[in-house]
Order: structure tokens, then C-alpha cells, then sequence
């Protein structure tokens, strides 16, 4: 919100929505110290335990799906090149603003895959 407000001190009117889907495009994820590139927002040195300790909330299972819960807007903030390696490779992923959608190929492989998320919190 503070970007639409300050583009509009500069004369250019820009809605949040527009905003949003123009930083999703560019490729850009939100970050405590603002919006990065991917590569900048996960440094090399910070490893699979530490990211989710501190973007991952919750992880909910429904059959085959995995809902991963993260503070408002910080969905992008796990990489899902991290999500895939824990479970297997046919597993499709889809982030939103504060959720990551995990379906995996059977209700099972959900639930092992919960497991070693939560266990990678520590």
C-alpha cells in the first residue's frame, strides 16, 4: 500500500492489485527488508530449517493436498525448489499471499511430506 501511495504523490495512479500482479511478474518476493529477487531473498548460507522456522506457520494436510500457512505475504518467501526435494518430484506446487499449495501424488506421500517439513522447523 505504501508504494501505490507513493506513486501517487508522483502523479501515477496504480492499484493494489496492479501492483501486486506487476512485483509477482517481475519476480520479485517480499523479504523483511523489502522485495528482493529470489536469489537475494534466500542467501546461500541460510539453510531449509532456518527459512521455515521463520516464514512457515503451519502445515495442514487434506487428502493428497498440503496447505502450508505463512505470515500475510510471505508465501513467496519459501522457495518451492525447497518443498520438492522433501517429497518427490511429481508434486506440484502453487503459492498465493500467504499460502503454498502442495498436491502430491497420494494422501500418504502428504502426510510423510508434513512430517519432514515439521521436523526440518526442529
Amino acid at each position: 500500500m505504501r508504494l501505490a501511495r507513493a506513486l501517487r504523490t508522483v502523479g501515477i495512479r496504480a492499484t493494489q492489485v496492479t501492483l501486486s500482479r506487476d512485483l509477482r511478474d517481475l519476480g520479485l518476493v517480499k523479504t523483511a527488508e523489502g522485495y528482493a529477487q529470489p536469489a537475494e531473498a534466500a542467501p546461500a548460507g541460510r539453510d531449509v530449517g532456518t527459512v521455515l522456522r521463520e516464514f512457515l506457520l503451519d502445515v495442514r494436510v487434506a487428502q493428497n493436498l498440503l496447505v502450508l500457512i505463512t505470515p500475510p505475504a510471505h508465501a513467496s518467501s519459501v522457495p518451492k525448489r525447497w518443498i520438492t526435494p522433501l517429497g518427490r518430484k511429481s508434486q506440484e506446487t502453487v503459492a498465493g499471499d500467504n499460502t503454498i499449495l502442495v498436491i502430491t501424488p497420494t494422501a500418504k506421500k502428504a502426510v510423510s511430506l508434513r512430517e519432514k517439513l515439521m521436523q526440518s522447523l526442529g
